[in-house]
């Protein structure tokens, strides 16, 4: 059997860097995802019992946070009223980039049966919005899907979409 060998050193004897920076970062971004929390009806029972011990959001990298400024993830639970919406946009301009929303749940996403004045019908008409839950309230299952789902699209993006590669030679 021929051995193969496989020179992994540069010229000057440096090792190469055998993955991208891209890769790297979008794979500790995708699993360290820190969620601010904005429970506004029913379906924030769902969301804080799949932070619980039975669905053990933690094992994803998953983390709830109190702080805006430390998280990157936010998850919109309910029926957004006009008065919400203003701070609702407050703590998204506070996150810090790279920044990824959630609507959990149909009043989030589409007002839910409270087509009133007072209701924004859909959090997407503050805020961007990545992932959409359907279901009055979704299950704490759905909303573990929903996290994986959200990490495989942050492990296909580009990591720093500002920087162009530059040319070494």
């Amino acid at each position: 059997m021929a051995e193969h060998q496989v020179n992994y050193t540069q010229n000057n004897g440096l090792p190469i860097v055998l993955s991208s920076v891209d890769k790297l970062l979008n794979w500790s971004r995708s699993n360290s995802l820190w969620g601010v929390t904005y429970g506004l009806a029913c379906c924030a029972i769902e969301m804080m019992a799949t932070g619980g011990s039975r669905f053990d959001l933690d094992r994803f990298g998953s983390i709830f946070r109190a702080s805006p400024r430390q998280s990157d993830l936010m998850i919109i639970s309910g029926t957004v009223t006009k008065k919400h919406a203003e701070f609702v946009r407050r703590l998204y301009d506070q996150m810090p980039e790279p920044k990824w929303v959630i609507s959990m749940g149909s009043c989030a996403n589409t007002g839910g049966m409270f087509n009133t004045y007072a209701t924004v019908q859909g959090v997407d008409r503050i805020i961007p919005v990545d992932i959409y839950l359907p279901g009055c309230a979704p299950r704490p299952e759905t909303l573990q899907y929903a996290i994986m789902v959200l990490q495989q699209k942050i492990r296909r993006q580009k990591a720093l979409p500002h920087l162009k590669p530059k040319r070494l030679i």
